[in-house]
């Protein structure tokens, strides 16, 4: 993938992509990082680039965690992998019909919005399908990394799609030992 140089910010799903996937985690205990996380988040600051979260947080209008519980997950999430410039959180359900639950558009031009920047501007990384199609909607460009819970037609559909966290940045930044981001998912995660 050839953007002509780095994006103006990247904005990652949290569950499955930063952090491992805790279904509703209230816990702020119970946050780990993905493996490659914090290599990849560095590696974006050295070079200028915004970071950014868009999460879905249905556990909200379910009742199974308080909006107390999930600002304490992402506080510990920001004490694991550092500071990110902006967070847009969807605290709605599937059938609540709001504009920003991913697969909708509404994170990443929240996002976006915040940080002063078109969606053109942005990248959307994340580990299911819904994340690609909220960039797709939104105008921003999207990286899958898949995961185990990542539906293999979600793999095929991806335009764009790394092995790893680290992988997909240092796609996006141009590095040197980039995966490539196109054709098959590739095996591995370097740790």
């Amino acid at each position: 993938m050839n953007r002509g140089g780095p994006p103006a910010a990247v904005l990652f799903d949290r569950d499955g992509t930063l952090v491992e996937n805790v279904p509703y985690n209230g816990d702020p205990r119970r946050v780990v990082p993905m493996a490659g996380a914090r290599a990849a988040l560095a590696l974006l600051r050295r070079h200028g680039v915004r970071t950014g979260v868009i999460t879905n947080q249905s556990g909200v209008a379910r009742g199974l965690i308080t909006t107390a519980q999930l600002r304490l997950v992402n506080e510990r999430v920001e004490r694991l992998l550092g500071p990110f410039d902006v967070w847009a959180v969807c605290p709605h359900g599937p059938d609540d019909g709001c504009g920003c639950r991913k697969p909708a558009p509404g994170l990443v031009l929240a996002a976006a919005r915040d940080l002063g920047l078109s969606p053109g501007d942005c990248v959307v990384v994340g580990d299911i399908g819904s994340d690609m199609e909220a960039a797709a909607a939104a105008g921003a460009l999207g990286v899958l990394v898949p995961t185990p819970v990542t539906r293999p037609e979600e793999v095929r559909r991806a335009a764009h799609r790394a092995p790893h966290l680290l992988g997909a940045v240092r796609d996006l930044l141009g590095a040197p030992g980039a995966a490539p981001a196109r054709g098959p998912a590739l095996e591995g995660d370097p740790r």
